[in-house]
């Protein structure tokens, strides 16, 4: 199966934190109307998404935030709730661990803005406003979630922290979890929301368009010597380190390996540009000297015809074969 999805080059919010990108309070006010729109989109096809977190929230070039990643959303229907423990856990709503412990009536919608108001406080502060880890049983977090209170900055809007206090808060009858009651914030009053469906309001952050916004060592090696890159990290890692076990799994790890590396030494960048360059400059050149081309030609012929020698390609030229030879054929080597 194949899926064709937007290129979005600006890179994703796990990323820019990683990079000690400060974001405003307006550059996040734009994300957050923007997931918005988003969810509201996502309740009236009743998908729950079960994932909203900085890594799946990507921008485009202009600074726009996109939704992502849909592994593990979830459809219901006619009042139904969904039971399944599923998300990642420091951006899970309690409800989805009570459902967990002690079954009750499920979840539903709310979630993904718990999910949201945990994605906004971290692109805010640099983290997240529960210090919650894959590795915290279940049992425990349903205590921290009853004991613990968020604490949130001096410095920010009072009106933002009305918000988010709406979205952080433990019982989803509670919570904001509607385009509705969003734009009854106080924080999102001056929102023009026709513009922001144009992507007509100005982002406050907007990627640098001359780097790469994302780490091409992770992704070329987990597209290359990952045979099944889309599986769980964990059951990969867990996977392949039986796999190195064994003789067979050694000579194909070494095969890919020799594979990288003959990839790597023959790959030439094609430059359309120069190569249209070099064929306009011999364009110009070549009525001048057609004349003394013909008469050598003559010359050659009078003799007795010319021996068939090599001619020196032209340097795009030879990279052109080159490429041509290595992307040949899928069974050649």
């Amino acid at each position: 199966m194949f899926m064709v999805v937007d290129l979005l080059l600006g890179g994703d919010l796990r990323y820019h934190l990683q990079q000690n990108v400060q974001f405003s309070e307006e550059a996040v006010k734009l994300y957050l109307c923007e997931m918005t729109l988003a969810l509201e989109y996502l309740q009236s096809q009743h998908i729950i998404h079960r994932d909203i977190k900085p890594d799946n929230i990507l921008l485009d070039e202009q600074g726009h935030a996109h939704l992502t990643d849909f592994n593990i959303a979830t459809i219901i229907k006619d009042g139904e709730r969904a039971t399944a423990l599923a998300g990642t856990k420091p951006y899970m709503a309690p409800e989805i661990f009570q459902s967990f412990v002690s079954g009750g009536s499920g979840y539903a919608f709310e979630v993904d803005w718990w999910s949201l108001g945990v994605t906004i406080f971290e692109v805010l502060r640099g983290w997240r406003p529960y210090d919650i880890h894959a590795s915290n049983s279940v049992e425990s977090l349903l205590q921290l979630f009853s004991t613990v209170s968020v604490q949130y900055s001096s410095t920010w809007n009072k009106d933002l922290v009305s918000l988010l206090r709406k979205l952080l808060t433990v019982n989803p009858e509670h919570r904001f979890s509607s385009l509705t009651q969003m734009q009854t914030a106080s924080f999102l009053s001056d929102v023009n929301w026709d513009e922001l469906c144009d992507k007509r309001m100005e982002p406050g952050f907007v990627p640098n368009k001359g780097r790469l916004h994302c780490d091409p060592t992770f992704e070329l090696e987990e597209m290359i010597l990952e045979s099944r890159p889309l599986h769980k990290k964990k059951k990969r890692l867990a996977k392949n380190r039986s796999r190195d076990n064994s003789k067979d799994s050694q000579s194909e790890n070494e095969y890919l390996q020799e594979c990288l590396e003959v990839v790597q030494q023959e790959f030439m960048i094609f430059n359309r540009e120069k190569l249209n360059r070099q064929q306009e400059q011999e364009g110009c050149s070549g009525a001048d000297g057609e004349e003394e081309r013909e008469e050598e030609r003559e010359g050659e012929e009078a003799e007795g015809g010319t021996e068939d020698e090599e001619t020196e390609l032209d340097p795009e030229a030879s990279k052109l074969s080159m490429c041509g030879s290595a992307c040949s054929s899928p069974g050649s080597s």
